[in-house]
């Protein structure tokens, strides 16, 4: 396996490869939206963000900045090593159901308790995804949930040839 060559970081940008491994999170004011179907489903300035190497941060939104409405609990359960176990939503806008969306940490670890009673949600599904108004690339992979903005430098974990970064 062949070294990972990190992006070179331009003006104002973070490197996901200064991020620390394992993960931290930590509270953001970034203005993080979420659009679909014509409605607002997310609108915060208060989410808690982690961030790992090689990865692009996710969002946890309060439940308070979410249209709560939109949310129905999903049978999918899945287990992280850093943040525990997590239990996910599907979301209904306007007819239209999107399954699995959403993920949240009931009981996280300690390192984690910021999480509590925040939810994440994968940016691909939904119309509009934004943090500071600059619209999300959702990061690629099938299981990760990041979102990779302008100003951040990869290459990102769940590109072709990451996998064992």
């Amino acid at each position: 396996m062949r070294p990972v060559v990190p992006d070179t970081a331009r003006p104002g940008q973070e490197s996901v490869w200064d991020y620390p491994r394992p993960a931290i999170a930590q509270r953001s004011d970034r203005h993080v939206l979420i659009e679909h179907r014509g409605l607002t489903l997310a609108d915060t300035r208060h989410s808690v963000r982690t961030i790992e190497t090689s990865h692009p941060p996710s969002y946890y939104i309060p439940p308070s900045d979410i249209l709560m409405s939109a949310l129905r609990r999903s049978t999918r359960q899945s287990f992280c090593e850093w943040k525990g176990n997590a239990v996910y939503y599907d979301v209904e806008i306007a007819g239209d159901v999107l399954r699995d969306v959403a993920w949240t940490y009931p009981s996280p670890t300690p390192a984690f308790a910021a999480l509590r009673d925040h939810i994440a949600f994968y940016a691909g599904p939904f119309d509009g995804c934004f943090v500071d108004g600059d619209r999300v690339i959702p990061q690629p992979g099938e299981f990760y949930g990041g979102w990779i903005t302008a100003d951040l430098a990869g290459p990102f974990k769940g590109e072709p040839g990451s996998r064992y970064w």
